[in-house]
């Protein structure tokens, strides 16, 4: 068996690429242990080597910045099995805009847009802290201004089922499978937003709420394969952001995981997720992945 993992930023975008190469080890890792081979891109035009590539693959997964995600995501899935969300939905999670329109048209809680006084200002498409302020500025082009809400800033990893059917897959309708709920370590310095990694997983007397908040943003959006959902718990959870790949939160989960990621991620391709997983313990990372166990 042969697995096609890419992560876009180790070769192209050096502000990033420590943090993508640990996702990329701790995904390579546990296909290897569960007896696949690892082929993994050199460096060059990722859409390129994907398409070299992953034909040979049984399963593939790409890892990238928001804008570029659904066409490599379009890519793995023209070349190989997709094990991650679908490039359509993909899509749909990249424009923040829409998402937050989307979620607060189904009452889940999301900070309300906001053009005037002291606001979050993020690009409309961006990867996680980069770029998102806190300014009476007005946004800039491709930028989206938000109420800012003060709370505990925390995620939600799930994993999402798929059924295949004869010309596409679809959502099996099947419950998320909840890794864990993850505590960020996020600070606000001179008005910029700055991530530092976080600790999993957290208990909360407010867990169920959280959860459930996070489910059902995930499947109001179709999501499939690895999620993570962004939460700041104030008066309510409410949802900031909706990542649909692989997160840093992952290599903390996975040190503290029996399960491995990798058969996680293959069988909930298929339908097949298990209900639950076991975590034994738990673990502190760091925004460039390493991880302390506790």
């Amino acid at each position: 068996m042969r697995a096609f993992l890419a992560e876009y930023t180790v070769f192209h975008d050096p502000d990033l690429a420590i943090e993508g190469r640990a996702m990329l080890e701790t995904l390579s890792g546990s296909f290897r242990r569960c007896g696949y081979e690892v082929v993994t891109p050199a460096g060059g035009d990722l859409g390129a080597e994907i398409r070299a590539l992953a034909p040979s693959c049984d399963v593939g997964l790409v890892i990238a910045p928001d804008h570029l995600l659904a066409p490599l995501t379009r890519a793995v899935e023209d070349c190989t099995h997709n094990i991650g969300c679908g490039s359509m939905n993909v899509a749909l999670c990249a424009n923040k805009r829409r998402t937050s329109a989307i979620l607060a048209s189904h009452g889940i809680p999301v900070p309300a847009e906001k053009t005037v006084g002291l606001k979050v200002i993020k690009p409309v498409s961006g990867c996680g802290a980069h770029g998102v302020r806190l300014s009476e500025d007005a946004p800039g082009e491709g930028e989206i201004g938000q109420e800012y809400i003060e709370g505990e800033h925390l995620s939600v990893s799930l994993v999402g089922s798929r059924i295949v059917g004869e010309a596409c897959l679809y959502y099996s309708g099947a419950p998320f499978l909840v890794l864990a709920v993850n505590r960020q370590a996020v600070t606000v310095e001179d008005g910029a937003f700055a991530y530092h990694g976080g600790e999993t997983p957290v208990g909360h007397p407010r867990l169920d709420e959280i959860v459930a908040t996070a489910v059902r943003a995930a499947t109001v959006l179709g999501c499939q394969g690895y999620v993570g959902v962004d939460i700041v718990l104030a008066d309510r959870a409410y949802v900031v952001d909706v990542n649909p790949r692989p997160t840093t939160s992952m290599v903390g989960i996975a040190a503290c995981m029996e399960e491995e990621i990798a058969s996680v991620l293959v069988n909930a391709s298929y339908g097949k997720a298990p209900a639950s997983v076991q975590l034994s313990g738990g673990a502190r990372f760091d925004k460039d992945g390493r991880v302390e166990r506790r």
